[in-house]
């Protein structure tokens, strides 16, 4: 049975793993987009594109930090009612 646990746990991280990345490259590339049609569109090459690409960064870094931080604080509180029994 505790293999059987790790080997999920394995797997859902991978796949959390995964779909992070996924996610990271389509919001840079949407964000990427943008400001290249909004640059194209006012003649201001390359002034949106790079504006626009570290928004998503930022925001994005923030949304992964902001994440971590609740499933850390969980995992504390989980190990706490553990180690309480």
């Amino acid at each position: 049975m505790d293999l059987l646990r790790t080997k999920r746990s394995l797997h859902r991280g991978f796949g959390d793993a995964l779909s992070n990345a996924f996610e990271f490259a389509v919001t840079i590339a949407v964000f990427m987009g943008g400001g290249w049609l909004l640059d194209r569109w006012l003649h201001t090459r390359p002034a949106f594109t790079i504006a626009l690409v570290v928004f998503a960064l930022v925001g994005f870094s923030a949304k992964l930090w902001y994440a971590y931080e609740a499933k850390m604080k969980q995992h504390e509180a989980e190990m706490t009612q553990v180690i309480t029994r």
